[in-house]
Order: C-alpha cells, then sequence, then structure tokens
C-alpha cells in the first residue's frame, strides 16, 4: 500500500490509500473535484470512502463522487448517515477492504459520533489528534476528548498519525509559548516554521514523535502539570487536559 494525500479547501487532507491493482480509498473527501482529478490522472478505481464524522469539511464531496459512482461503498459513524454514508459502523467494527483490516476507535469529543481508522501502521483519525494538537470540543466533553486521545496513545509508537487538517504551526505556536524550555518542542517549532515558509507540509507524524511534543498526550509531564494549576494543587490528568484546552482556545484568539 502507498499513502498519499490531496490538499483541499483552505488546510484540509484528504487522504488516499493505493494498491498496486490501481485500487484506492480516500477519508474524508471534503471536495470531490480534487479527487475527481487524481482518479483522471492517474486512472485508479475508487473503492471506498471512510469518514470520521459529519462537518462539511469532511463530506462535502462525498454526494458529488455517489452521483458519478452509484456503487462507491461509504463507511461512516451514525452521525453521516444523511451525508452519504452507506454502512454504518460504531466503535469495536472491523473494515477489510483494499486487503487490509482496519479497526474502528470510538474518538468522541470533537462530535459525539468520531471515529478513527486503524490498519497498522496507518491511523485516520479526523479531527481528534493533530500533530502538536488535539480537535476542538464541539459536541463532546473535555473528558470523552481526553479518553479518545489516551486510547490513540495506546497504539503503537510507529503509528502514523494521519489527522485531516495542517495546523502543526499553530499548534506548536501555543506549546512553545506556554513550555518556552521544553527543547523537543522549540526544536520542532523552529523546524515547523521553515517547512511552512516553503509550503512543505508536517503529516503525517509518528506517534512517537508525538509523545515528545504534543502536550495533549503529556499530561502526567510534573513541569506542564504545575504551568496549568495554582498554587501546586493536584489535579487529574483530565483536568489539567481541560485546562490546557481551553488555555489553547483563548490563545487562538489572539493570532
Amino acid at each position: 500500500m502507498t499513502l498519499t494525500s490531496i490538499t483541499a479547501l483552505q488546510d484540509n487532507y484528504i487522504w488516499v490509500l493505493n494498491n498496486d491493482h490501481d485500487q484506492f480509498l480516500i477519508v474524508d473527501p471534503s471536495d470531490a473535484i480534487p479527487v475527481l482529478d487524481l482518479i483522471t490522472k492517474k486512472r485508479w478505481k475508487l473503492e471506498a470512502i471512510l469518514l470520521t464524522h459529519h462537518h462539511y469539511d469532511h463530506i462535502g464531496g462525498v454526494l458529488t463522487l455517489l452521483t458519478i459512482y452509484p456503487d462507491l461503498v461509504v463507511f461512516g459513524p451514525l452521525e453521516t448517515r444523511y451525508h452519504g454514508a452507506n454502512i454504518i459502523i460504531q466503535h469495536g467494527d472491523n473494515i477489510n477492504i483494499l486487503d487490509m483490516n482496519f479497526r474502528v476507535i470510538g474518538t468522541p469529543g470533537h462530535t459525539l459520533g468520531h471515529v478513527s481508522y486503524f490498519s497498522h501502521p496507518y491511523l485516520f483519525c479526523g479531527d481528534t489528534l493533530f500533530s502538536a494538537g488535539c480537535g476542538k470540543i464541539f459536541e463532546g466533553t473535555s473528558q470523552q476528548m481526553f479518553e479518545s486521545l489516551n486510547n490513540l496513545n495506546r497504539l503503537p509508537e510507529d503509528t502514523l498519525i494521519c489527522g485531516s487538517h495542517e495546523y502543526t504551526l499553530s499548534n506548536l505556536t501555543f506549546s512553545h509559548a506556554l513550555y518556552p524550555e521544553d527543547s523537543d518542542i522549540s526544536k520542532y517549532y523552529y523546524h515547523v516554521k521553515e517547512l511552512r515558509v516553503k509550503n512543505i507540509r508536517t503529516l503525517p507524524t509518528t506517534l512517537a514523535h508525538e509523545r515528545k511534543i504534543n502536550i495533549f498526550l503529556r499530561t502526567k509531564d510534573i513541569g506542564l502539570q504545575k504551568k496549568v494549576t495554582m498554587n501546586g494543587s493536584y489535579l487529574h490528568e483530565s483536568q489539567i487536559f481541560k485546562r490546557l484546552r481551553y488555555k489553547k482556545d483563548q490563545f487562538q484568539k489572539y493570532i
């Protein structure tokens, strides 16, 4: 299998997995046009779509693709049933496509029905986990997002994190401001700044790397806990996460 991606909208990734038989699947097609361009250019056969959640910037191209390819298989959680999903999946399910087995992992928080798909080493995690950050909490709770991230953090360290947006520099800007003395974060922050000047993308990343530079996966760090607690009081990891997510939301308003 070969992993590539298509850029779409302002900062979206449409992930593409293709095999040696010119068959491929895509994840979260926000726009049909770049997918159709790929088919025309490569002459590959689109076999399936995987949807992580129902937001328009993840499902916007599905109905157009179904109009052109009415027999296309579209997997998605219940919340995508009116957006083109014709096979409804849930946490714990297994999907067999392109001679690969994908495990469905429920990752609520960003939305209530959000799911991720894992077939080693590929993790398609939508708007749950990004490089150096995590998704905003719209429908779920911070506790749900915290648990979702913990579940993903249990995967093998060589897992390829395929999030759906190029948010790495924004996430690192926050992390570096909060934790300027952290050498791993600082080094990667300046590296990504150089990459983005050249319009070089930063995904996929690995879980091993994220464990070093993603503070939302580092809520056990004593130094980090001291930065978000008051008067040295003890907080559970989930509370640390909640404060981090709040700080990131507030930080985002001023950059």
